[in-house]
């Protein structure tokens, strides 16, 4: 006798939606000067998900409902650092207002095609590796100027930081590539014969 897959597909979705509550402590612990702690929870949100894509895969796929806020609230979480590093000008690595509003244009835009996908648009595998970049990217770009400081690595930080500042690079274009990817799908034609 199989277990059913619902449990699950509900932990993933109760995942999800934590994840998109995170974004509110994220900004404001970025805003309150609490970078290590802003830095734990983009990652506790990065975890998360991957471990409601996992528990999704294992039920034999995720809901409807899942496959629609996922994406959103990856949105939410990433949008939320990325918003305050291009307000920073004194942020060693600031990301140019630009480039933000650029990739912002974009999840909006993608965000509005899946709504009226079928299934909420999985993601593709460009969309997937963009997700992983970007949350790398922001990990690196918000470590802590403290963390490393002590050990002698006065260096390390820095580094880090400017590490992350390049990989956003690479983020921002799989981001507009996965974006004519999913804009470039044919759609049925839904006019009247």
């Amino acid at each position: 006798m199989s277990r059913s897959p619902a449990p699950l597909r509900r932990l993933a979705d109760g995942l999800t939606v934590g994840r998109a509550l995170l974004g509110l402590p994220l900004i404001l612990a970025l805003s309150g000067g609490a970078a290590g702690l802003a830095w734990w929870l983009l990652l506790l949100g990065g975890l998360s998900d991957w471990a409601d894509g996992l528990l999704a895969r294992r039920a034999g796929g995720g809901s409807e409902w899942g496959a629609r806020l996922d994406p959103l609230t990856d949105k939410i979480l990433i949008a939320a650092p990325l918003l305050w590093l291009a307000a920073q000008p004194a942020w060693p690595q600031q990301l140019p207002l630009w480039a933000v509003w650029l990739l912002l244009a974009r999840e909006l835009l993608i965000s509005g095609w899946r709504s009226g996908a079928t299934g909420g648009g999985p993601a593709s595998l460009t969309g997937k590796a963009k997700t992983v970049l970007q949350f790398a990217s922001l990990l690196l770009l918000l470590w802590p100027a403290t963390w490393g400081a002590d050990l002698e690595l006065g260096g390390l930080p820095p580094l880090l930081q400017q590490l992350g500042w390049w990989l956003f690079w690479p983020s921002l274009l799989l981001a507009l590539s996965s974006a004519w990817g999913y804009l470039g799908v044919r759609q049925p034609d839904r006019t009247r014969h």
